[in-house]
């Protein structure tokens, strides 16, 4: 695999980004979509990589509030106008994401994410499956980029329910603490 990739799908002033998912609590696939204009794109996360994700933008609009009495008009809150509860669009994996940075640009006020490919193992290597480099690029303004954390810790806090007994989570199907004789 070479060092750049051969695609960018960049999204610089999106007209959404949301992490949304497909499948009941239990078996969700969680994923993050950007879309301007027809373009759209969605790639796969796991729920603690999506969890993570907003913490880390949280984290990063918390810190800049502070820098010389938020010059950036860092939101404290989710802006109402921005708030986004709607489903996600056609959901067309583009790749299931492997590595995620995030990044920040004072020269625009956005927060930018990055994400690349989950690499391949030795064996699919050896079975001859291709590696396409491409990655995800995604710039928000920092309202945007707010809404998306309340949204994201949202969908991540919507799965199972989480048993009163033992705190792992109950299964549509029944629990193990729950099940008459255990």
């Amino acid at each position: 695999m070479t060092d750049a990739p051969a695609h960018v799908h960049e999204f610089d002033w999106p007209d959404r980004v949301v992490i949304g998912t497909v499948g009941r609590p239990g078996a969700r696939t969680f994923y993050l979509q950007a879309r301007a204009g027809a373009q759209i794109v969605s790639i796969a996360l796991e729920k603690q990589q999506s969890a993570l994700l907003a913490q880390r933008i949280d984290e990063i609009l918390d810190q800049l509030i502070a820098v010389e009495g938020n010059r950036y008009s860092v939101p404290t809150g989710t802006p109402v106008e921005l708030v986004d509860n709607d489903q996600l669009e056609a959901v067309q994996e583009q790749f299931r994401a492997g590595t995620i940075g995030i990044g920040w640009d004072p020269t625009t006020a956005q927060v930018i994410i990055e994400a690349h490919p989950l690499l391949l193992d030795d064996d699919e290597l050896d079975r001859g499956a291709e590696v396409e480099s491409e990655m995800l690029r995604v710039r928000m303004p920092v309202g945007a980029a707010r809404a998306f954390t309340q949204r994201t810790l949202e969908v991540v806090d919507a799965g199972r329910p989480l048993c009163t007994l033992c705190g792992y989570p109950i299964d549509p199907d029944g629990h193990i603490c729950t099940i008459p004789g255990f």
